[in-house]
């Protein structure tokens, strides 16, 4: 595999806050807090990029990471766990995030299979329902948010500075991919955006797992749009429609020119949330 493609990538630094930053560039989008305590940062995107984003860290005044939260188990958010693990980084995660990165996986919508990782690479401190770092002057508390883009999600907020980081339960502009072979619904990304929506206020800067920085109004709107999709999900399901006659249908064709514009095409994410959607209760 060349590497260069990997020598080509720069961050895009945004700072958000005092000494609270944004990192974007391939992967999920990084946050990273510097001050005395040491760099808090969340997320680390793939192995050959650690380098990058440490020198990075490093430029704007903070060191090698003190703690790392992940915020789920995906590769594009964990992909450098082993190398900062190695150099002395505390992983953190929910239970879950540790459960999956310690076997052998299969992402079947990427026909990707991801072997399990090493001892390196796994969290050393994990987490049931939320635990709180108190770091840099700042509060931060990590909560799960159940059976979202995964069954090991992370919401990370610094309280005092109002700043919410959502992992992946938020696709910024375009329709999120939902891991429902380990325990993503749709469902539980609305109830996770909703839990976020209502902690938030008009000054929350709220940083998605992928897309640009945005804002509660931005995070009502994509709540809203998979709210539509799920009530129009649900009606196919209940005329007992399979996923290959949803797609012809193209439930989704209002929304596809706002939405559908991601690295998951309309078709594509239909049958990959259907395949995984659950009938309510009532």
């Amino acid at each position: 595999m060349a590497d260069h493609h990997w020598d080509t990538i720069e961050y895009q630094t945004i700072p958000i806050k005092e000494n609270l930053y944004v990192m974007i560039a391939e992967g999920g989008n990084l946050a990273v807090s510097i001050g005395e305590d040491g760099t808090f940062l969340i997320d680390d995107q793939f192995a050959p990029l650690t380098g990058k984003i440490v020198d990075k860290i490093k430029k704007m005044g903070g060191d090698s990471p003190r703690f790392l939260i992940n915020t789920h188990w995906h590769y594009d958010h964990t992909g450098g766990n082993e190398n900062l693990g190695k150099a002395g980084t505390i992983i953190v995660a929910q239970d879950n995030v540790r459960k999956r990165l310690s076997v052998d996986s299969r992402l079947t919508a990427f026909n990707a299979d991801i072997p399990a990782s090493p001892k390196q690479a796994l969290p050393v401190i994990t987490f049931g329902t939320d635990t709180s770092f108190h770091l840099n002057g700042e509060t931060i508390q990590a909560f799960h948010v159940h059976h979202a883009h995964t069954d090991g999600d992370t919401v990370v907020h610094f309280k005092n500075a109002n700043v919410i980081h959502t992992g992946d339960v938020w696709f910024n502009g375009f329709y999120p991919f939902i891991d429902v072979e380990h325990g993503g619904s749709l469902a539980g990304v609305i109830a996770a955006t909703t839990t976020i929506i209502d902690m938030s206020d008009e000054n929350t800067v709220i940083i998605p797992g992928h897309g640009p920085v945005g804002n509660k109004a931005a995070l009502m709107e994509y709540r809203n749009m998979l709210r539509n999709v799920l009530t129009r999900l649900r009606e196919l399901k209940a005329e007992g429609k399979t996923a290959d006659e949803v797609v012809v249908v193209k439930p989704t064709k209002e929304l596809d020119a706002i939405w559908g514009g991601g690295f998951l095409k309309p078709d594509q994410w239909v049958n990959i949330i259907y395949s995984g959607l659950e009938m309510p209760d009532k």
